[in-house]
């Protein structure tokens, strides 16, 4: 058998990712007695270059020199490529610069370029182009787009910018994959202006160029923008894949759209993408984030194989509806079916453990994740738990748990226990949880709103003061409240006290004849209705009440009601949906900045925990006066009266507590 058949074959093995087979034809080749050449060699090392095998490549160079095939150009290009693959950067260099023919291709400099790309070599990229361009060697569009993608981090940006000039310069930019290997750098950066201004530049926009620009914006969380520029791909007669669909359907997710999300399912149903797990992983998500926690289960049980990502989207699907005891089932079967668990599902149940107030079965958890997972707790980790032990009273704790992490705490870890200390009013601790939490996120506005919130329910005039002077001095305003609901594919967006809807006098007309009629039956209920009838006294109309009625107003009877705010939701909007759940006879959602709330006859999923909590509070102030030892946040009985006097439990034995940040709109 002569090398050209035996060439053929390896090369169609290679060209069909069948690596291991392309290896093993070679050595039968070489058993066979054929000697291989320049166009046997590049298949080979791709091959063990791809599995990987450092040793077989490193056989096969010796081959290559043997053979006399060193100075073949396309051999050259391969072994540099497979040494940067196997990380050996020291073998590639030494390839390249052994070889004088080197200096003068291209290729050579293109295949080293991508390898120190590949190992994020920022400055050898940077240095190697830099002398490409000084022995005169001709840059074409496969150097930058091996050379671009290395610069698409923020800290990055400038030098990214001008290879982009050098790119106009040398009429590369007209390249149509470079333009697109540009646009993704831009959106990566952050730079999405500069990114959207270039795709806007673009005379022809192929699949790619889109879902470069989609994906950027989902990203950057830009979900209108995403949306927008979908519809503009429609309409453009551009067909979506797999890539496009993910990244509508994350947007959704955030925007609570569900009727387009629906569309974008019907869409892949239709394109006969309804088998990709990662699409259906996307849908489990975005129906579960849009209030759809059926639709979102049906998917995941339909899915023939379920991945880690599958179960941790369900999981904090159900967590973030605050059924938490049915996360924990599933993070448990999920072991059980031999899945195992990563760091995200980890932060999907210790979230769901922290809303449902299982706070023992959260530190289980967190103590498996490191002793049985052998997985390193992160930041994220230690924000739950902080999260976890905070909204349980367990303030010392949770600090003590923060000054023993064996990873350097991050704004959100501090954020966690701030918020503890707003429901349990401990403004010393909140004082030193601030500063912290100010120095890893100075600009974050709500820490600041969240600090003045504490001082002003310990009638601290000079706290609130003092905060307000550091915010006007750092020039941060506070982000007003929004709601919105979609109706018909659209979305309509209410500010706190907006005016400016075509609906306006019907909205505003049915708000005081629903405030009148909760009003109304919350006088003729028990003294803890009339504490709730109190509370509804000083109402303003919020966003969400607004957002509400619209509903109401525009659907039919009997049809759930799904509502999106941006802030948390407060305790007096609280009580009005509790009350026109019952009145409208209606099941009302609303997602918050931190959870689901479900409002049915009168009741919230919460089950009325908020209204308890200034209850509690004062009867531990009044055992504290009455010469009970009771410690911050608990009692030196460890807790063994806690399910009696103030933390109260639901049917199944978990304790439900408040949300941990009032919003004001």
């Amino acid at each position: 058998m002569t090398w050209i058949p035996w060439n053929t074959q390896l090369r169609e093995l290679a060209k069909q990712c069948q690596y291991l087979e392309a290896l093993t034809l070679y050595r039968q080749m070489l058993r066979c007695g054929s000697s291989p050449n320049a166009f046997s060699f590049p298949f080979a090392l791709k091959s063990s270059a791809s599995l990987p095998l450092p040793l077989s490549g490193q056989q096969l160079h010796c081959q290559v020199i043997k053979s006399g095939c060193s100075q073949e150009p396309f051999v050259l290009t391969s072994l540099i490529s497979m040494y940067c693959k196997f990380s050996s950067l020291g073998n590639a260099r030494k390839v390249f610069g052994e070889n004088p023919i080197s200096n003068q291709l291209t290729v050579c400099y293109n295949a080293l370029i991508s390898g120190y790309a590949l190992n994020s070599r920022v400055f050898d990229v940077i240095a190697l182009f830099y002398r490409m361009r000084e022995m005169g060697v001709s840059v074409n569009s496969v150097t930058m787009l091996g050379l671009v993608p290395v610069f698409s981090e923020p800290g990055y940006i400038s030098v990214g910018m001008c290879f982009h000039c050098c790119c106009v310069k040398l009429g590369l930019n007209l390249d149509f994959s470079v333009a697109n290997c540009l646009v993704t750098m831009y959106v990566k950066c952050g730079a999405i202006e500069f990114g959207r201004n270039l795709f806007d530049e673009m005379p022809k926009k192929g699949l790619i160029t889109w879902n470069a620009m989609i994906s950027g914006y989902a990203q950057n969380g830009l979900a209108a923008d995403v949306l927008e520029l979908y519809r503009k791909m429609e309409t453009a007669g551009v067909c979506p894949d797999a890539v496009t669909f993910v990244g509508v359907l994350s947007s959704c997710a955030n925007l609570g759209a569900v009727s387009v999300g629906h569309e974008v399912e019907q869409r892949i149903e239709s394109s006969r993408l309804g088998l990709n797990p990662f699409l259906n992983n996307a849908l489990i998500n975005m129906y579960a984030r849009c209030g759809n926690l059926v639709k979102a289960r049906a998917i995941f049980d339909g899915m023939p194989v379920k991945s880690v990502v599958s179960w941790t989207a369900i999981i904090g699907g159900y967590g973030m509806h605050g059924y938490g005891e049915i996360a924990v089932e599933l993070f448990d079967e999920m072991i059980k079916s031999g899945i195992r668990p990563d760091g995200a599902a980890f932060v999907s149940v210790l979230c769901a453990c922290s809303h449902a107030g299982l706070t023992e079965k959260g530190l289980e958890y967190f103590s498996e994740m490191k002793m049985k997972h052998r997985l390193q707790p992160g930041p994220e980790h230690y924000s739950c738990v902080v999260d976890l032990l905070g909204r349980a009273g367990r303030l010392n704790e949770a600090l003590e748990l923060i000054k023993s992490m064996q990873v350097k705490p991050d704004g959100a870890v501090w954020g966690a226990l701030l918020g503890a200390c707003k429901i349990h009013r401990n403004v010393e601790m909140a004082e030193l949880a601030f500063e912290r939490v100010i120095e890893f996120e100075p600009t974050n506005i709500g820490y600041y709103v969240l600090l003045s919130n504490i001082y002003s329910e310990a009638d601290n005039l000079e706290g609130v003061l003092k905060v307000r002077v550091m915010m006007r001095e750092r020039k941060l305003k506070k982000d007003p409240g929004f709601s919105y609901v979609e109706y018909k594919g659209r979305v309509h967006l209410f500010l706190a006290g907006d005016r400016s809807h075509p609906q306006k006098k019907e909205i505003y007309r049915m708000v005081d004849e629903l405030e009148a009629l909760v009003k109304k039956l919350a006088g003729c209920k028990d003294n803890e209705e009339r504490r709730n009838k109190e509370a509804l006294l000083g109402m303003g109309v919020h966003s969400e009440k607004l957002a509400i009625v619209f509903g109401l107003l525009n659907s039919e009877p009997g049809t759930e009601i799904v509502v999106i705010k941006n802030l948390r939701m407060c305790e007096d909007c609280r009580l009005f949906f509790k009350g026109v759940s019952k009145i409208v006879t209606r099941q009302l959602v609303v997602r918050d900045a931190t959870r689901f709330h479900h409002f049915r006859d009168g009741h919230c999923s919460c089950k009325d925990y908020c209204t308890k909590i200034d209850f509690i509070l004062k009867l531990r102030n009044l055992l504290e006066a009455c010469g009970v030892p009771v410690q911050l946040g608990g009692c030196k009985c460890n807790n063994m009266c806690s399910n009696a006097v103030w933390i109260p439990e639901n049917e199944t034995g978990s304790r439900e507590r408040a949300d941990d940040q009032p919003a004001i709109d």
